[in-house]
């Protein structure tokens, strides 16, 4: 029913508060599936993780703006965000008020999806269990590693990727 990439989205989004791992699972899963789809549903949890990222971060303007993105995509799909275990109208109203406190520049609280589905709430569970963490727990502000993360990746495959269609373009002229 949920596939592994969006339970282990939600541990970690709910769980180790790792926001950059949350990018990573559902990026790597819509390249995959929906590549050229940028208004899919994954894009818009996509960009709620990285705008949560920016938050925590103090990075309000690429928090607000990131958050828009993803509120847009959510509104235009919000038929589909209950099959993805998600109290819909709650969710809308969570994302308006998220929205208002980080215009506000109110400083950065950890925050759950209202997930509607028992069955998926158990599963996400289970998973943080096998993470070494608990749902609901809070972001640990005091982790650099967790809260700077995007300065400590291995950046090889991502430069290799853009040189290798830059490289494809200068041929195509």
């Amino acid at each position: 029913m949920y596939d592994s990439a969006y339970i282990d989205y939600l541990a970690h989004l709910h769980g180790t508060r790792d926001y950059f791992e949350c990018h990573e699972l559902l990026e790597e899963r819509w390249k995959r599936d929906l590549p050229l789809k940028k208004d899919a549903i994954l894009v818009g949890f996509i960009q709620y993780a990285v705008s949560l990222y920016h938050y925590r971060r103090n990075n309000y303007e690429g928090a607000i703006r990131t958050l828009e993105k993803a509120m847009t995509i959510f509104s235009e799909k919000e038929s589909e965000i209950q099959e993805y275990g998600i109290d819909s109208p709650h969710f809308q109203r969570k994302l308006t008020e998220l929205f208002q406190t980080m215009k506000s520049k109110k400083p950065y609280k950890s925050i759950n999806i209202p997930l509607s589905d028992p069955i998926l709430i158990e599963k996400v569970k289970k998973r943080c269990l096998e993470l070494n963490c608990t749902f609901g727990d809070q972001s640990n502000l005091q982790d650099k590693l967790l809260v700077h993360k995007h300065k400590k990746r291995d950046r090889t495959e991502v430069i290799q990727e853009r040189l290798q269609s830059l490289q494809k373009k200068t041929k195509a002229k």
